[in-house]
């Protein structure tokens, strides 16, 4: 799909061709129709990038504070290295839309595939052709209310909350300062309300359209005609409220406040203009200054707008969605009038150059709007073939492998002492020589005292911190459940541990870029995933035998996961992920082992009314795999069985108690059967901690794990869209 993004450093705007984004848990996929350009903030971020770095430097002294603290803390390489990453990548552009409903996530159920609705938020409701948006940043859209006119609900709601910020009542008088398209929409907002308005901005035809559409009477600021119209309009005690809608840097705005607000009136600040307070006019009159942010309650709150966790109404009347789903009653039932403020309808195939013309200032506008390409075959007709980036492996400048004393044993710590930790992983290392259980961290302390009873720790704590804190611990174990994997692997990494993080790695793509954004910043790519098929014994000995392939292959592997107890914590797919997203790792880790690469392509299919899925991965050479993976299969049946051929012989692989290779003339066994099922954790952990003891290179590279894990993720994006699903590195 394309989306509109720009590059902070060097101020190019670009339409790129990005992947569709998944539908998660807790939102909905929606497909845009129209998206507003925010001739204001926008405007205002693409000008910024195109100055010099020092125009940029004058512009944003917050983020000028930020990067002296960064060179104090952190030193300069480091903190040089961290800024010229952020301002050299791509930042997306837009946040207000409408769009219509294409693929519904778990746990939402206020509207359905094919509804209109419409979207707020600059991390979801962006200049593309698809986003995902969370439940409280969308809002239906009413009956017979255009999708163009929907598009304003975000600038919407940002008047909106700043005309309740002032309180206004029925018959006051309010003067509001700029007239873009904010102001233009508090100025109809506290018209519908009663309240009588006066506007002021230096432009004639904005002054104009805002008389046309409703307020009392409008001026330049510079003239005498708004104080006069103040004056007569409330018998010369000044206006009730201000709302300060203008940008720039002048500090007229706030002076001709103070001038015409009556005693003990508001100043509402809803836009981004200078605030030098003239300390006598607002202390003589005793104004109540007072900011709006955003677009209302529950912005910048992440349990409010990522994890759909709303205000009862009875203590937030009006939330950010709540505002949203208000406006567009407004505007459906006639009391808000959009149309007038669109300047200019452009297609999105001419996004950049639209952004050109309003910075040159050859296109005038209040409003601009994007139109995009109407769906030819209906909802998700269009959303085929998405690629899955695989994220390219970038490490920092600092030495990969942290310096400690040789010949002492390897100081482990371990987050997480469930029952995997406890039956798979820590009976082998607790024997093992060479090896210290330093710390064990879980979230209540009779777990962790129970750990490092059973386990000889050193020590039990609920405090991550303290162990990431501890120089004296070599590598740092994540067992806990998979939503937290991505977080404690990314603070390991820049803690300066070694990190070996039971699968999955991630959940979503974001999660695997802020893993890699870490290894990035750190310069620490010590990293294993618990991915411990490839280190099975028996598996290794069948690869021998097979020996090396001068064609492609075909790899069947049935997994007979079979069905989970109720309760158990894998089926919260909410929080924690599809099942095949929480352990799909291991068996395409598995084949991609065995098939020599990584995969370059992703198509699955479902079966309706269960979780059972048939995967087929494409690698390089034109070798498939073919992953079954079901769970509604017999439970005396094999869990894993796997069957590898290529140039004329045969892998067979049954359930790591067996193997066997056919070449034609003869078939080979293996030797004997072992004691019990070895899927390699021992194998595997005894690489992970030879390399940590070393200093050598870690038992998988860093860019198969990224692969496995994007393939994985790839699964899902081929469900939804219904075709196969290309994975290229992202460059």
């Amino acid at each position: 799909m394309k989306q509109v993004v720009q590059n902070y450093k060097s101020g190019e705007l670009a339409l790129l061709d990005v992947p569709v984004p998944g539908c998660k848990p807790g939102g909905v996929l929606v497909r845009t129709a129209y998206s507003l350009i925010s001739t204001g903030t926008e405007l205002m971020k693409v000008s910024e990038a195109g100055m010099s770095m020092l125009g940029k430097a004058r512009s944003r002294p917050d983020q000028v504070a930020k990067v002296v603290q960064s060179v104090a803390t952190n030193g300069v390489p480091a903190t040089y290295r961290k800024v010229m990453g952020k301002l050299d990548s791509y930042t997306p552009l837009g946040y207000s839309l409408c769009g219509v409903v294409e693929q519904v996530g778990a746990g939402v159920d206020d509207v359905k595939v094919g509804d209109l609705v419409a979207c707020a938020g600059n991390e979801h409701a962006l200049h593309a052709e698809l986003n995902w948006v969370p439940k409280n940043l969308y809002a239906p859209v009413p009956d017979g209310l255009a999708p163009r006119d929907a598009a304003f609900g975000t600038v919407g709601s940002i008047a909106m909350q700043g005309v309740r910020q002032g309180e206004s009542r029925l018959g006051e008088v309010a003067l509001v300062i700029g007239l873009g398209l904010i102001g233009q929409l508090v100025a109809q907002l506290l018209t519908a309300s009663g309240v009588r308005v006066v506007g002021a901005d230096p432009d004639p035809a904005r002054c104009e359209l805002a008389e046309r559409l409703g307020a009392a009477a409008c001026g330049d600021p510079a003239s005498p005609a708004v104080e006069s119209a103040v004056a007569e309009l409330t018998d010369g005690h000044g206006v009730d409220q201000v709302y300060l809608a203008a940008g720039g840097g002048s500090n007229q705005p706030v002076e001709l406040a103070a001038r015409l607000c009556r005693d003990r009136g508001r100043v509402v600040d809803i836009g981004k203009c200078r605030l030098d307070l003239p300390w006598n006019a607002y202390y003589e009159k005793e104004l109540d200054v007072r900011f709006s942010r955003s677009y209302g309650p529950g912005r910048y709150d992440p349990e409010y707008e990522l994890e759909g966790r709303d205000y009862p109404i009875g203590y937030v009347r009006w939330t950010e969605r709540r505002n949203l789903a208000c406006f567009l009653d407004l505007v459906a039932r006639g009391r808000v009038d959009v149309g007038p403020l669109i300047s200019h309808t452009a297609a999105f195939d001419d996004a950049v150059e639209t952004y050109r013309r309003l910075e040159d200032g050859e296109l005038k506008a209040v409003a601009v709007l994007f139109r995009y390409p109407e769906q030819a075959d209906g909802a998700g007709a269009s959303a085929a073939a998405p690629t899955v980036a695989v994220p390219a492996v970038r490490r920092g400048g600092r030495a990969s492998a942290p310096v400690r004393a040789a010949r002492t044993p390897v100081r482990l710590a371990f987050v997480g002492a469930g029952n995997y930790a406890s039956s798979m992983l820590l009976p082998h290392l607790a024997r093992r020589d060479g090896v210290e259980l330093s710390t064990v961290v879980t979230t209540t302390a009779l777990s962790a005292a129970n750990a490092q009873r059973k386990f000889g720790f050193a020590g039990a704590t609920t405090d991550l911190d303290a162990v990431l804190g501890d120089d004296s611990v070599d590598a740092v174990f994540v067992v806990t459940r998979h939503s937290s994997h991505a977080d404690l692997t990314r603070k390991a990494l820049l803690a300066g541990k070694a990190v070996f993080v039971e699968k999955p790695l991630a959940l979503t793509e974001e999660e695997l870029t802020g893993v890699l954004a870490a290894v990035e910043e750190s310069g620490n790519d010590r990293l294993q995933v618990g991915f411990n098929r490839r280190f099975a014994p028996l598996l290794r000995q069948a690869e021998q035998r097979f020996g090396p392939r001068t064609g492609p292959a075909s790899l069947r592997y049935l997994v007979n996961a079979g069905r989970l107890d109720q309760g158990s914590w894998y089926l919260r797919q909410d929080t924690e992920g599809s099942r095949f997203a929480g352990e799909g790792g291991h068996f395409i880790d598995t084949a991609s082992r065995l098939l020599g690469a990584d995969p370059v392509s992703v198509y699955a299919v479902a079966a309706s009314g269960n979780e059972d899925l048939q995967v087929v991965l494409g690698y390089p050479d034109g070798s498939t795999a073919t992953i079954g993976y079901v769970t509604t299969g017999a439970a005396g049946f094999p869990k894993e069985t796997l069957d590898l051929v290529a140039d004329g012989k045969v892998l067979q692989l049954d359930d790591f108690v067996r193997t066997s290779v056919y070449d034609g003339r003869k078939r080979w066994v293996s030797s004997r059967l072992p004691k019990a099922r070895d899927k390699g954790q021992s194998a595997e952990l005894a690489a992970f901690v030879r390399a940590v003891r070393t200093g050598g290179p870690m038992p998988v590279p860093l860019e198969s794990l990224v692969a496995t894990t994007a393939a994985t993720l790839a699964v899902r994006a081929s469900l939804a869209c219904g075709a196969p699903v290309p994975l290229a590195e992202a460059r």
